[in-house]
């Protein structure tokens, strides 16, 4: 199959290299003058759970073809559109014209109405997941990053269709195992709102990075998620439907964070996302944190430890850490 990764990010980088090692074509669509600045090859530090429980070290400089133009008669057979989730409407608008045959699989965060998010690309071209890996770009352009066994599938609550069952075979072809998720519109945006405690502790350290092995990190992070559920009902998600999405941010905290704590300091895989994600300049968790707390403000939702990190993401006022230490 011949497979366009829409954008050089980590995610489209890490399935592009898995699905190429199955025997796809793989193609990277970037922005014109970014090709020759990336050069023909990305050096990778990944480490692969597909097989092993404790991973798979790979490490290897990867052959990729990047392209700057999409004609509107290409012959790929999918498009794997994995960008920021503000960058969707614009991504869409450059693809809708340019679908050829492709089937598109949105593989990332989403915060607006997915359907919505990716006007003008018909629906019924399209497919919903979610990755289940991470890393980041260093300096220097290495990736590190992991891969872990699974990829999270789902409709909008209609059976899938013949393009939704055919992209599911292409990964399960390539070794990861599909977990079916009913409500994938819910299950993003709970996903959301978790990124979104994360990402506003991180922001108060320093970055993601320093959360690893932080116990208390990661109870902020946690009770920050657990305000937000009363957000993700008034936005229509039925939280029954996601007990166990919610049952991390719905235990007692002082078990989970102890247990994320030893995970992340003693479980290779679980800390190796977190440390790639160092950069305390990054833009997409201010924007996350953002859009999550201007949501609440939309519907009246209060947000309060969300609200008193507002200012690591704006330029008025001073972190509220009492708020935020409730």
């Amino acid at each position: 199959m011949r497979i366009l990764m829409f954008g050089r990010g980590v995610i489209a980088t890490i399935y592009g290299w898995a699905l190429e090692a199955a025997g796809h074509e793989i193609e990277f669509y970037v922005r014109p003058g970014r090709a020759r600045a990336y050069g023909d090859a990305i050096d990778l530090d990944v480490v692969d759970t597909r097989m092993r429980r404790r991973g798979r070290h790979v490490a290897q400089k990867w052959p990729v073809r990047f392209r700057e133009t999409l004609e509107p008669d290409h012959d790929f057979d999918l498009i794997v559109l994995s960008v920021a989730h503000n960058r969707l409407p614009e991504a869409a608008k450059f693809l809708g014209p340019r679908l050829g045959d492709a089937t598109v699989l949105v593989l990332g965060n989403i915060w607006s109405e997915p359907e919505t998010a990716l006007r003008p690309v018909p629906v019924d071209r399209l497919a919903w997941a979610a990755p289940q890996a991470g890393g980041g770009f260093a300096k220097s352009g290495l990736l590190r990053g992991m891969l872990l066994p699974s990829v999270i599938f789902g409709t909008l609550e209609r059976p899938a269709t013949e393009r939704e069952t055919a992209v599911r075979s292409v990964f399960r072809d390539a070794g990861f195992r599909i977990r079916e998720e009913p409500d994938i519109r819910g299950w993003l945006w709970i996903h959301f709102a978790a990124d979104a405690g994360m990402h506003s502790r991180g922001l108060r350290v320093g970055s993601l990075s320093k959360l690893k092995g932080s116990r208390a990190g990661f109870r902020q992070a946690l009770l920050t998620t657990r305000e937000l559920l009363p957000l993700l009902e008034a936005r229509g998600v039925d939280l029954r439907r996601h007990r166990r999405s919610t049952l991390l941010f719905r235990a007692p905290s002082a078990l989970t964070s102890s247990v994320l704590a030893w995970v992340t300091a003693h479980i290779p895989a679980a800390g190796r996302s977190l440390d790639a994600h160092d950069d305390p300049d990054a833009e997409e968790p201010r924007a996350v944190c953002r859009d999550v707390l201007e949501e609440a403000h939309r519907l009246g939702v209060p947000a309060p430890r969300l609200e008193a990190a507002r200012a690591l993401w704006t330029a008025d006022g001073a972190v509220d850490a009492a708020a935020e230490g409730r």
